[in-house]
C-alpha cells in the first residue's frame, strides 16, 4: 500500500471520469486490452473512488463514440497520489509493456506531474520497495524496473509534451 503522501502542489484540478476515459483511450488505440492493462484500469478505477457502474458506463461511451461526464473533480494533490499507486501497480510487474508506458506517460500529463514532482514519487515507491521486501534480490530486481521504467516514462511524456507545444 502506497502511503498517503502529499505533495505541496498547484495545479488545475481534473475530472475523474474524463482520466479514466482518456486513459482507457490509449490503452484501447491498438484494440487490445492486455491483462497488465486491465490491472492498471482496475487500480486507476479504485484510486480515482469511481464507482462500480462508471467504468462500464465510460467504456459504452467510447464504444458508442458519445460524450459523457467529466465526473467529480480530482485535486492536485490526489492526482499525485492516484498516479503514484498506479506506478506502483506498474512496477510490480518486471516486464512492462510499451502500452504501460504509454498509460504512465499519459497520466503524467493529464496530471501536469513534472520532473521534480516524479523524482519525489519514485523515491516514495523505492523506500516504500524497501521497506515492503526483505528479499535483496527482490528489491534490486523490482528497484531496476523502476528505474527503467522511470527513463522509458519520462522520454514518452517528453514526447508527449513536444507534441503538445
Amino acid at each position: 500500500m502506497v502511503r498517503d503522501v502529499r505533495y505541496s502542489v498547484s495545479g488545475e484540478n481534473v475530472g475523474a471520469l474524463s482520466v479514466f476515459r482518456t486513459t482507457t483511450e490509449v490503452m484501447l488505440r491498438d484494440g487490445v486490452l492486455t491483462r497488465e492493462e486491465k490491472r492498471l484500469i482496475i487500480k486507476l478505477a479504485n484510486a480515482l473512488g469511481l464507482s462500480p457502474e462508471e467504468p462500464a458506463e465510460i467504456y459504452s461511451a467510447i464504444r458508442e463514440k458519445r460524450e459523457s461526464d467529466p465526473g467529480r473533480e480530482v485535486s492536485p494533490n490526489e492526482q499525485r497520489l492516484v498516479y503514484t499507486r498506479v506506478f506502483e501497480v506498474a512496477i510490480v510487474n518486471a516486464s512492462l509493456s510499451k502500452d504501460e508506458f504509454a498509460v504512465l506517460a499519459h497520466l503524467r500529463g493529464q496530471f501536469n506531474i513534472d520532473d521534480d514532482d516524479h523524482a519525489r514519487i519514485e523515491a516514495d515507491l523505492r523506500d516504500m520497495i524497501r521497506q515492503k521486501t526483505e528479499d535483496e534480490n527482490v528489491v534490486e530486481k523490482l528497484l531496476g524496473t523502476l528505474k527503467d521504467s522511470v527513463s522509458l516514462v519520462g522520454s514518452l511524456f517528453d514526447s508527449v509534451r513536444t507534441k503538445s507545444a
